[in-house]
């Protein structure tokens, strides 16, 4: 196929829009057309037209002639065969089908009303009938309780009896347009919540035959090796065959600090190698399983109704036998199969049972779009009436980036002779904490040269050297106190207690000595505090905090975002005793955590929320995902649970109040069935669209 020949239709500074050769394009190239050119940081915004072959870019000021140069250089045969990143949705796939859709009911209903034979409509009209009428004879058959499948075959059934095509082809074209728009919703807001919770990465290295090349995941089968270097995601679950790596596991963990990987180990998908290189043996590969394992749990959400929702189409399904009684009392009453045909065209059921669940899509939809995923309706429920709310602070509250925050030397030693010492030590195995030791003497200025001997990590504790012949450690307080036997006075005591209240500590000793200390914490998120606040102001009146922290440590912590509970020193069961606890004093609670020892609260809370580098398994537990990494989005979360409660209601309401003086008018004669078939229609299309708007501002 030849390069992609165009014109320019439209040029003004800051956008241009191009014209394409060879008439529109298909949904999947114009996916890879618009990812394709959205690599490049100056084009701000891409706009195709699919049908038409036209593009639309908006471009950084003084970027024309490089926008140009990127249209120029793509080619359709390229677009054809382009691979989307793992969980992409292709643009507008679902709003073209369905829109095509859409325009094509429209246009045979028209030709149907318009030109359409008598004769031949009334075949027609009885053929679509079929469907419902079958539907409304299988629900009878199973002595199933009567629903709107009933009382809509009834409905079609009277007006194709009474030879009232126009009234019957209404009914059956607004029912198609209802339907319709809901499988839209249903299947916009899977393929937007599988986005969202997607694992992005889509090649690995691997080692064939003694050679590395890079393949596609999907490409990879189980048992092959892949190559993992520092600074790189890990692609696949696996055993580590061959090499040595610090791995960073906060995605799986929830903790900042890394873990030592050597031969035989179990590494995850998604964690990240900060130092060291790993031939790993593929077991799981989770590009591929875990988008399945997204959208199976999305699909199986759909069972998870928000309360209100069941509540609402169990009322819609107990107002259907009344609307067959009303029907056989009008025309009791008046012997006109029109007036009583009037009570069958409206029915409330049909209305609610479709805005409401379209309503709680939209606004999972829309939760995406705001930094969290939500698995099902019942917990934006839920989310709406929490009255509590509980953090877990590592990796939640705090940013888990941990630093230094002040040097103390003991015995002689001074404050710049620790950090130089202790950098020397760490830089040697990168991890969050190690960093953040050697960042310190960056700052100071402190050259750490190598001045030991060979480095020793100890697992879990610390490490180990020799500087002028003396053996130095650095690690916590378990490792330099009670493994290596350094002794502490009571002055070094007092001060280590006093620190310890606020900071997580670690410690230096030298030939059996303690020569120091650095204080080191892990910095609240700028935006807690704040949060807080506006989460009262939504009407969640108690805030409380976890942490495996102090009691001292715990209490500045929930002093400064103005917790009103905490608890220090908790183990991962006595959090979820502590959830448990406040549900049996009637409060609903929310739990925010990220790891493995936030599960157990997490699957206790009303709400579980999940951080978006949390473990997995809080993940997979929790009813909510943050996606963004940020605690605004728990605010967006409040406030789109409670308008979405609201719109429900609106609706219930609404659907009500119209759709009984409908009734009213048509058994008093005052409209013709038709009519009230059209404007009962008209509302509940009306409501649904409705209900598909945006509950918050972009």
């Amino acid at each position: 196929m030849p390069d992609m020949n165009y014109t320019i239709s439209h040029d003004i500074p800051g956008r241009i829009r191009f014209k394409f050769p060879g008439g529109g394009f298909s949904q999947e190239e114009t996916a890879a057309l618009c990812h394709s050119l959205a690599k490049n940081s100056f084009i701000h915004k891409i706009q195709p037209y699919r049908l038409s072959g036209g593009l639309a870019v908006n471009y950084e000021e003084g970027c024309r002639e490089e926008v140009i140069e990127a249209v120029a250089g793509l080619k359709r045969a390229e677009l054809k065969d382009y691979e989307l990143p793992v969980g992409e949705v292709p643009y507008n796939a679902y709003t073209d089908q369905y829109l095509n859709q859409l325009v094509y009911m429209i246009g045979k209903r028209v030709l149907t009303k318009l030109y359409m034979p008598s004769g031949l409509k009334a075949f027609w009209m009885m053929k679509g009938a079929l469907p419902y009428v079958l539907k409304a004879v299988k629900r009878l058959w199973s002595r199933e309780k009567l629903n709107v499948d009933v009382l809509d075959a009834a409905a079609i059934s009277v007006s194709i009896l009474k030879r009232d095509y126009d009234t019957s082809g209404s009914v059956m074209f607004f029912l198609s347009v209802g339907n319709l728009l809901e499988e839209w919703t249903h299947k916009k807001s899977r393929d937007d919540l599988a986005k969202g919770l997607a694992l992005r990465v889509n090649s690995a290295w691997v080692r064939r035959n003694g050679q590395e090349s890079l393949a596609n995941l999907k490409d990879i089968a189980i048992g092959e090796q892949v190559v993992a270097r520092m600074g790189s995601y890990i692609p696949v679950d696996g055993v580590v065959l061959q090499g040595e790596a610090m791995v960073n596991q906060s995605t799986m963990t929830g903790e900042s600090l890394v873990q030592r990987r050597i031969p035989g180990d179990t590494v995850y998908a998604g964690t990240v190698i900060e130092e060291g290189e790993l031939l790993i043996g593929v077991t799981a590969l989770e590009s591929e399983t875990k988008l399945n394992q997204i959208i199976k749990l999305i699909d199986e959400s759909e069972g998870l109704k928000a309360a209100v929702q069941s509540k609402i189409e169990n009322m819609a399904d107990a107002i259907v036998p009344y609307s067959f009684l009303i029907a056989g009392g009008v025309y009791l009453a008046t012997r006109s199969v029109a007036l009583a045909s009037a009570a069958l065209m409206v029915d409330y059921s049909c209305a609610l049972k479709m805005t409401t669940p379209i309503a709680i899509l939209t606004a999972m939809r829309e939760g995406t779009q705001h930094g969290f995923v939500i698995k099902g309706g019942k917990f934006l429920e839920e989310a709406a009436l929490v009255d509590t709310i509980v953090f877990d602070k590592t990796g939640t509250l705090t940013e888990a980036k941990p630093y230094v925050v002040d040097v103390i030397g003991f015995g002689g030693y001074r404050r710049d002779r620790v950090l130089r010492l202790a950098a020397c030590l760490e830089e040697h195995f990168p991890h969050s904490v190690a960093a953040a030791v050697v960042a310190k003497a960056n700052e100071k200025n402190l050259k750490h040269r190598e001045m030991h001997a060979n480095v020793e990590y100890i697992v879990a504790h610390g490490i180990a050297s020799y500087v002028e012949d003396k053996r130095v450690v650095i690690g916590s307080g378990h490792f330099v106190f009670e493994d290596e036997k350094v002794e502490v006075t009571a002055a070094e005591q007092e001060v280590i207690d006093k620190k310890a209240e606020a900071y997580s500590l670690l410690f230096l000793a030298v030939g059996g000595r303690l020569a120091g200390m650095l204080c080191i914490e892990d910095p609240i998120r700028p935006e807690a505090a704040g949060i807080v606040g506006e989460l009262k102001a939504l009407g969640i009146h108690h805030i409380a905090l976890l942490t495996g922290d102090s009691e001292k440590a715990a209490q500045a912590i929930a002093r400064r975002i103005d917790a009103d509970d905490y608890r220090s020193q908790v183990l991962p069961a006595e959090k979820a005793d502590y959830i448990n606890s406040l549900r049996r004093q009637g409060r609903r609670v929310m739990m925010l955590g990220d790891g493995i020892n936030d599960s157990p609260a997490l699957s206790s809370a009303n709400v579980g929320i999940a951080m978006k580098n949390g473990a997995d398994i809080a993940r997979d537990i929790a009813d909510v995902v943050l996606t963004q990494g940020n605690l605004k989005s728990i605010v967006a979360l409040r406030r789109l649970s409670s308008l979405l409660i609201r719109r429900i209601e609106n609706n219930f309401r609404f659907t009500v109040g119209f759709n009984s003086g409908l009734l009213t008018l048509g058994v008093l004669g005052i409209i013709s069935p038709g009519s009230s078939a059209l404007l009962h229609n008209l509302s509940t299309v009306a409501t649904g669209v409705s209900s598909m708007r945006n509950y918050l501002p972009e």
